[in-house]
C-alpha cells in the first residue's frame, strides 16, 4: 500500500497485505522457519533418558512404586520415562485442540499475529519446562511444554496454511508441502542439536537439560519471530500472472467457498477426516515402535549373526543393534520429510484424490509384504517397505490442506484444516495403542519376537483399506453449500482495511529466486542440510 494503515497494530492483518514488488517465494521460507522450530516436538524423546536421572545423574534415583500423582510433585525422586512421555501425548492433544478452537481466529487476524502467538507459547512453554527441570517439578513441565507448548504447536502449524494456498493457487500441494515438511524435519535438526547442548552443559551436578531448554527457546524464538514477520498475504482477488483456475467439476477443484460454520455439516468433511485418520493411524503406530520392531524382528542378523534371536543377545549386542535401529528411525524420519514435499507436489499433477488412492493401495501392498520380508530375512526389503510407508505418512499431512481447498474453497481453508486436525489427535491414540497392545498380547501368548508384528501389519493394511473406501466416496460438493457471491463480497469487505488503496495486482507476487529470496532460503536451508547430514551419518549403520 502506498500509505500507512492508521491505527492498526504491527501484527494486524491489514499491515501485511503485499504491495507491488513483493516476491511470493519469500513466504515459504517464513513458514519453514516456524515449522522447523515446532517440529522439535517429534524429537523430545531425546530428553526422556537424561530426565529420568535428573537427581541420580548416573543412575535413576527410584522411590519404589510412585504413583503418577506423586510423580507430578516429588522433588526427591527421579521421574520414570512413562511419566515424561505424557508430555508427548499432551503435545498432540493440544495441537489438535488449539487448531480446532482457534482456526477461525487465525483466519481473521492473519498469519503474523498467529505466528507471534505460536512463538510466545512454544518458546514460553519450553522456558517454563526449564524451570520445571530446575526445581524438579513435573507438573510444571507438563504445563509448560505439554499444554502451553502444545497450544503453540497448533497455532504455528496452522498459521501458514491458507496463506500459502492463496499465494500458490497454481501449486497448492507443492506450497503446503514445502511448509509442512518443516514440521517433519524439526526433530532431524533439533534432536542432534539438543544432544550436543546437553553434553556441553552436563556437569557433575547437572544433566544439562534445563540449560538446553533455555538455549533452544532462545534460538526458536528468533527463528519463529523472523518467520512470523516475514509473512505477507495477497490482496483479495490476486492470482498469479497468466494463471486461470481450472474447470471445477472436471478436476474436483471448486471455484466456490464454503463457510466455516457449514463445512463440518457436509459428508465430505467427515470422509476426508476418515481419510486422514486412517492414513495417520497406520503410520504413527510404526513411528512409535520403529526401533524395537527392527531389533526384535531381525535380532542377530543386524550384527552378522543370523542364528541369534533378539532374546538370545547379550547386553553389549543389544546396545549395538539399538544403535543400528536408531539409524533406521532416522532414515524413516528423512523419508517422512521428503514425502511431504514429493507427494504433495505430485498431487498438483495427478489430483488429490488419486494421490490418496495411491497412498492406500501402495500402503496396503507394502504392509502385506513387510512380514514376508521379515521371514526371509531381507533387511533391505523391510527397510524399503517402511521408508515408502513413512513417505506416504508425511505426504498425507502435506496434501490434506490442498485437498480441503479443492473441495471447500480457500476462504476458510485454514480454519477447516484446524478442525480436521482432530483426526490427527484421534490417530495419535489409535495407532500406538493398536501396535503396542497387540505386540504385548502376542508376546504373552508365546509368539516368537520376530513374528509378533505380523498380525499388526495386516491390521494396519486393513485400516488403509477403510481409508481407501472413504476416499473413494469423496465427491464434489453440491452448489447449496457454497456462499453466494453477495455473501462472499460482504465477508471479504469486512476483512479488507477500510483505508487501503488499490494496488496493481500484476506487480505483486512476481519474481523467482532473486537475491533477497535466495538469501532467505539459504537461512532455512543450512539447518535443513545439517540435519540431513546428521541423519544420513546415523542411518549409515544400517548398511555397514
Amino acid at each position: 500500500m502506498s500509505r500507512e494503515v492508521v491505527g492498526t497494530s504491527i501484527l494486524s492483518r491489514e499491515r501485511i497485505i503485499a504491495t507491488p514488488g513483493f516476491n511470493r517465494w519469500l513466504v515459504p521460507p517464513a513458514a519453514l522457519a516456524i515449522h522447523l522450530c515446532i517440529g522439535m516436538a517429534y524429537g523430545f524423546s531425546v530428553f526422556w533418558l537424561p530426565l529420568s536421572r535428573a537427581i541420580g545423574l548416573n543412575q535413576p534415583k527410584s522411590c519404589g512404586e510412585l504413583s503418577l500423582w506423586a510423580a507430578l510433585f516429588t522433588t526427591t525422586c527421579d521421574w520414570r520415562v512413562s511419566d515424561l512421555t505424557w508430555i508427548y501425548t499432551l503435545f498432540f492433544v493440544f495441537l489438535g485442540s488449539a487448531a480446532a478452537i482457534w482456526g477461525g481466529w487465525i483466519e481473521r487476524v492473519g498469519p503474523r499475529k498467529a505466528g507471534v502467538m505460536a512463538a510466545v507459547c512454544w518458546c514460553g512453554g519450553i522456558t517454563i519446562a526449564a524451570l520445571g527441570v530446575f526445581v524438579h517439578q513435573l507438573w510444571l513441565m507438563w504445563l509448560g511444554a505439554g499444554v502451553i507448548g502444545g497450544i503453540g504447536l497448533g497455532l504455528g502449524y496452522l498459521s501458514p496454511v491458507s496463506t500459502l494456498i492463496r499465494w500458490f493457487p497454481d501449486h497448492r500441494g507443492m506450497a503446503t508441502g514445502m511448509a509442512i515438511m518443516g514440521f517433519g524435519g524439526g526433530a532431524m535438526i533439533g534432536a542432534p542439536l539438543a544432544d550436543r547442548l546437553m553434553r556441553a552443559f552436563k556437569t557433575d551436578e547437572s544433566i544439562g537439560v534445563w540449560q538446553t531448554f533455555l538455549v533452544l527457546a532462545a534460538i526458536y524464538g528468533v527463528f519463529m519471530l523472523a518467520g512470523a514477520f516475514g509473512y505477507r498475504i495477497p490482496p483479495y482477488g490476486w492470482r498469479p500472472e497468466g494463471w486461470n483456475p481450472p474447470p471445477g467439476r472436471k478436476t474436483m477443484i471448486t471455484a466456490g467457498h464454503v463457510h466455516l460454520r457449514n463445512a463440518h455439516r457436509t459428508p465430505q468433511f467427515w470422509l476426508i477426516w476418515a481419510v486422514l485418520c486412517f492414513n495417520v493411524s497406520a503410520g504413527i503406530g510404526v513411528i512409535g515402535m520403529a526401533s524395537p520392531m527392527l531389533q526384535e524382528i531381525f535380532g542377530g542378523r543386524l550384527i552378522g549373526q543370523p542364528g541369534l534371536r533378539f532374546t538370545q543377545l547379550d547386553a553389549s549386542q543389544k546396545t549395538t543393534i539399538a544403535t543400528i535401529a536408531a539409524g533406521f528411525t532416522g532414515l524413516l524420519s528423512l523419508f517422512n520429510i521428503a514425502g511431504r514435499f514429493f507427494w504433495a507436489s505430485l498431487s498438483d499433477r495427478i489430483g488429490r484424490k488419486a494421490t490418496y488412492h495411491t497412498f492406500f493401495l501402495l500402503g496396503i501392498a507394502l504392509y502385506a509384504l513387510a512380514p514376508t520380508a521379515a521371514h526371509v530375512g531381507s533387511q533391505a526389503l523391510f527397510v524399503a517397505c517402511f521408508a515408502l510407508i513413512l513417505s506416504m505418512y508425511g505426504g498425507g499431512f502435506a496434501t490434506i490442506p490442498a485437498y480441503l481447498a479443492d473441495i471447500f474453497g480457500t476462504q476458510f481453508v485454514g480454519a477447516i484444516h484446524g478442525r480436521l486436525l482432530t483426526a490427527w489427535s484421534t490417530a495419535g491414540i489409535i495407532g500406538p495403542v493398536v501396535v503396542t497392545y497387540i505386540r504385548e498380547f502376542q508376546i504373552h501368548a508365546g509368539i516368537p519376537r520376530e513374528q509378533v508384528y505380523d498380525f499388526t501389519m495386516y491390521l494396519l493394511a486393513g485400516m488403509l483399506g477403510l481409508g481407501f473406501v472413504a476416499n473413494g466416496l469423496v465427491k464434489p460438493l453440491p452448489e447449496k453449500w457454497f456462499m453466494s457471491e453477495q455473501e462472499l463480497a460482504v465477508l471479504q469487505a469486512t476483512m479488507r482495511p477500510a483505508d487501503s488503496v488499490e494496488t496493481d495486482p500484476i506487480r505483486i507476487g512476481r519474481g523467482g529466486l532473486d537475491a533477497r529470496s535466495a538469501l532467505v532460503w539459504v537461512a532455512v536451508g543450512i539447518p535443513i542440510l545439517w540435519g540431513v547430514w546428521m541423519t544420513l551419518q546415523q542411518a549409515a549403520a544400517l548398511f555397514q
